[in-house]
């Protein structure tokens, strides 16, 4: 058995450090969450000496943690929804179908993935206003699905090109149509992309704060990151609420990327690969 090199040691110990520093806040956050108000204050250390759920339930059920976590579910479920149906069918027509400007479309798509999302927040509340879409989860939705289109684009069509020609020809010769083609060989095939593609799109739509904070005035149309705004914004903050709330954020995320994890590695690994 090879021993690793110093090469490989240095890059290892680097790595450890660099996990360890990233994780240490998030402890920190999992730890205040388990904290009454009296010892958050004390500070100074990390293990909770009296710890409690009491903390978690009043934030949950004091702020209405339900409500908004519901409405963070269906923002984020339909973007979801809306980027897989309508960027499979893109990807499977840029890698398939021999159209017009396909070649210029598809890097069209590509090139906007260095357009800051920030440069279009203003022309984009403009619009939405114009079109009484503002203050609407649907004013979410549409824009978190835009914004994906040139990730989504290339990595589906690079997924779909990937598959054989082959299997296309074979298909076309038992008479079937691009439609049962897409749909009978060509979606399971992409199955790992497509679920890359789904937790890329969850996770920055479940956080978001920018577009929400501008577009959404109703309280009862709030999702979550709003709802732990609204922890942070009193008078004299509770710090463990604020980090109970922040857990209550991120708990979900975690879980779906953990579920997700091998499908999600080999939707990046075929990616990088084509």
């Amino acid at each position: 058995m090879r021993r690793p090199g110093a090469g490989a040691l240095v890059a290892y110990l680097a790595l450890t450090v660099y996990a360890a520093v990233s994780l240490y806040p998030f402890a920190w956050m999992v730890s205040g969450a388990f904290k009454d108000r009296l010892e958050i204050l004390e500070g100074g250390h990390l293990v909770p000496h009296r710890p409690t759920l009491a903390t978690l339930a009043d934030t949950w059920s004091r702020l209405h943690f339900f409500d908004y976590f519901l409405n963070s579910l269906k923002v984020t479920g339909l973007t979801v929804l809306g980027v897989l149906v309508v960027y499979s069918l893109a990807g499977y027509a840029f890698a398939m179908i021999d159209f017009p400007g396909r070649r210029f479309v598809f890097w069209f798509f590509v090139a906007l993935l260095f357009v800051p999302s920030i440069t279009v927040l203003l022309p984009l509340t403009i619009l939405e206003n114009k079109l009484d879409l503002l203050g609407t989860h649907t004013g979410l939705i549409l824009p978190f699905v835009n914004g994906t289109a040139p990730l989504a684009v290339l990595m589906l069509t690079n997924a779909f090109r990937a598959v054989p020609l082959d299997l296309h020809d074979a298909a076309t010769a038992d008479g079937a149509g691009e439609w049962r083609i897409f749909w009978r060989v060509y979606l399971p095939l992409a199955r790992p992309t497509l679920i890359t593609i789904g937790v890329l799109t969850a996770v920055p739509t479940w956080n978001e704060y920018v577009l929400t904070r501008v577009s959404l005035n109703d309280e009862s149309r709030y999702t979550l990151p709003l709802a732990l705004e609204k922890l942070a914004s009193g008078t004299v903050p509770s710090y463990n609420e604020i980090m109970a709330g922040s857990l209550i954020l991120v708990v979900p995320v975690i879980v779906l990327f953990l579920a997700l994890q091998r499908y999600f590695v080999n939707g990046l690994s075929g990616a990088v690969k084509n």
